[in-house]
């Protein structure tokens, strides 16, 4: 099974190809938050490198957040697309199941994704990646308040390096992270294994996971 594996929820964007759980190939970027102009040449890129084309393709991953709402939205769309042209299910992975992904030590793993203003986008998943904690999206000294009751964790994400000092300060027992990036090739693992349990979807279904409105929603609703 050949899987495209899209991630655009972050500053990087990166595209992979897989078969099955075996990353082939990946790109990424990290070129600010210019996925709107690169995603597609990627795609194209990666596909011409191996002789590949989009009918070739089983199954679309796509990373639907939570992150850049610009991101998601870039993301989202073109998969669909691309997905509805060729007739190709699609698997909807968040970006916070790929960060626990980074880690196959610990038996808790934290994601935490700056959400700014001292906000962020938080789940708990156990050794198996299932999450213990529906996700979050809440201020960090919320989201500390919670891990308060796990003993032996890491945490994983930029949200874990920006806020590393309040959260030893008041979790002595966290550990963190030296890779706390997303990846298309983390992505397209993670759908690998939704595949076996069937969680898979129709284009028309995929839909962002944003857990809080937008920083011009927030606004516009404060005026």
């Amino acid at each position: 099974m050949k899987i495209l594996s899209i991630d655009t929820a972050s500053k990087i964007c990166s595209v992979a190809i897989l078969e099955e759980e075996k990353i082939i190939d990946e790109i990424n970027l990290n070129n600010g938050l210019t996925h709107s102009e690169n995603l597609m040449p990627m795609v194209a890129k990666i596909l011409s490198n191996h002789q590949l084309t989009l009918d070739d393709m089983d199954l679309i991953s796509c990373c639907t957040g939570p992150g850049s709402f610009t991101g998601i939205r870039i993301g989202v769309s073109s998969v669909k697309a691309m997905a509805q042209v060729c007739q190709i299910p699609v698997v909807s992975v968040t970006s916070l199941e790929i960060l626990a992904r980074r880690d196959e030590t610990f038996q808790t793993k934290v994601a935490l994704i700056d959400a700014r203003n001292n906000q962020v986008y938080a789940g708990v998943f156990d050794e198996t990646y299932q999450p213990k904690e529906e996700l979050m999206a809440d201020d960090i000294l919320q989201v500390i308040e919670k891990l308060k009751s796990y003993e032996n964790f890491i945490c994983i994400g930029d949200g874990a390096v920006l806020h590393q000092e309040l959260i030893l300060k008041n979790l002595p027992q966290a550990k963190f992270s030296k890779n706390n990036e997303q990846s298309a090739g983390l992505a397209g693992k993670i759908a690998y294994q939704k595949i076996l349990k069937k969680d898979i979807q129709q284009p028309d279904t995929l839909l962002p996971i944003y857990l809080r409105k937008s920083q011009a929603e927030r606004m516009k609703n404060r005026g």
